[in-house]
């Protein structure tokens, strides 16, 4: 308690220090357009509001929201850059009508190194010619035969779990998402090249959350760029013999992968989209599972009431079609995404002046949409920071309130490829977990967080675990 009271106090002096900058506009809106200037401050000198952002991404977000509004400027990372919250400014963002926003832009600078040409850092045609080739790996029948693969491997992992009094969820989830990516994506078994390419993948990952981004021999920017190079040389050399083979893995799925007029993807197209879905895949369902877990330690009720409609299917093995049979955990999971968004921001870049809700914002422009503090939003959710799955129940359906007040997938061009074998992946891990093992959370526990692409636990995520069967 100390400790977490010090650092409440380090992070006041912090973001008193950012607002000693003064306020100023982004840039001016050109004469007669009818626009408004962004307002906001740089921040402390090079890394600006970055501090506060890493550290307590809510707190930052409701205050900048509370003094400039939805549209509002600081530095982040170096970069100026514009924030905006509220489900409007999302659908401005996420629509892009006028098609003034770019993903390649920043997340080129976030993440580019590690994950270039990925399909979330392609835009506009080039974009939609690649989507529509990867449409084919998320079928619901390559679904159905992902799960078929998953099923066994989920079991396998759980029984090594031990209970334990201070069992480090985040951790296992951590693990065991890895290893289900290995398999499912990419054909690997469990073992020593297994975790070769894990360990690689883990070091790319890392990189792209580094603050000194640069090639420091030993720092983490380094290790990451070696794990490229490493990752990069794996895929290639496996091509042809995925190509030629009849593999249901995703690898082998995308080197033969055709769209409708039958275009397939280039050697290089493939390296990189298989580097970039080993991150997503596995990061997303991270957070989402093992915050699932901690809630549903946290609200034994619930806990109890989706265990029991687990029990209802009375296998371990569940099929694509009960997805729909757990309704209390559909809820449940929808309610964790929403307290803790897994990709906590839409991040885009101007590629020509444009407007957000009447403010001018120029070209060049650095844009990030706040998905995670409107989803914590009094104006669209009641009591936000409850833990209150009923509030997706046919009865209340608040996130229906605005197409854009829930949007942990995005929305747009873009909207998350993958969001349904993510969620179908969340939910037969819980299923067997639910049938294997009980556990619980103190009530007053509140994890550590800090915050980079999405929210990570620096704690493990501690739970008492114990072995039903």
């Amino acid at each position: 308690m100390a400790t977490r009271t010090l650092v409440r106090q380090l992070q006041s002096t912090i973001y008193r220090a950012e607002q000693m900058t003064p306020v100023r506009p982004l840039a001016m809106p050109p004469p007669g357009s009818g626009l408004k200037p962004v307002f906001g401050n740089p921040g402390l000198p090079v890394i600006g509001h970055t501090v506060t952002v890493l550290t307590d991404l809510l707190e930052a977000s409701r205050r900048r929201y509370a003094e400039f509004g939805p549209v509002s400027w600081g530095v982040m990372l170096g970069a100026k850059t514009v924030t905006v919250i509220g489900p409007d400014a999302l659908e401005a963002l996420a629509t892009n009508r006028d098609k003034a926003f770019g993903n390649e832009g920043f997340y080129d600078y976030l993440i580019g190194p590690f994950f270039r040409r990925g399909i979330l850092l392609l835009d506009f045609d080039e974009h939609l010619h690649h989507r529509r080739i990867m449409q084919r790996a998320f079928t619901r029948d390559r679904l159905i035969g992902y799960l078929d693969v998953m099923t066994p491997a989920i079991e396998r992992a759980l029984a090594q779990w031990r209970p334990i009094d201070r069992f480090p969820v985040y951790t296992a989830a951590k693990r065991l998402t890895l290893d289900l990516a290995t398999e499912v994506f990419v054909g690997e078994r469990p073992g020593a090249e297994a975790d070769q390419l894990s360990r690689a993948f883990v070091a790319a990952v890392h990189g792209g959350h580094a603050l000194v981004r640069a090639d420091v021999p030993g720092g983490t920017w380094a290790r990451g760029l070696r794990a490229r190079r490493f990752l990069e040389n794996y895929f290639r050399e496996r091509i042809p013999i995925k190509r030629a083979g009849s593999g249901q893995d995703l690898f082998s799925v995308l080197c033969r992968a055709q769209s409708d007029d039958g275009d397939s993807y280039s050697d290089e197209d493939i390296v990189n989209h298989m580097i970039f879905a080993l991150m997503a895949a596995h990061d997303t369902s991270t957070i989402t599972l093992a915050m699932t877990a901690h809630y549903l330690g946290k609200h034994p009720e619930w806990q109890d009431r989706v265990r029991e409609e687990s029990l209802a299917l009375g296998e371990p093995a569940i099929e694509y079609g009960d997805l729909e049979r757990l309704p209390a955990l559909d809820m449940v999971v929808k309610e964790s995404m929403r307290i803790n968004a897994p990709v906590g921001g839409l991040f885009r870049e101007t590629v020509k002046d444009t407007e957000i809700l009447g403010h001018y914002i120029p070209a060049g422009t650095k844009v990030a949409g706040q998905v995670y503090a409107t989803q914590r939003m009094p104006e669209w959710w009641s009591n936000p920071d409850v833990f209150d799955p009923e509030r997706f129940a046919e009865h209340r359906r608040e996130d229906k309130s605005h197409r854009y007040a829930w949007a942990p997938f995005g929305g747009g061009a873009h909207k998350c490829i993958g969001m349904h074998f993510g969620v179908m992946e969340v939910k037969a891990i819980l299923h067997q977990l639910l049938l294997r093992y009980r556990w619980k959370v103190s009530p007053d526990y509140e994890p550590p967080m800090r915050y980079g692409t999405g929210p990570m636990p620096t704690d493990g995520l501690p739970i008492n675990l114990t072995r039903i069967r």
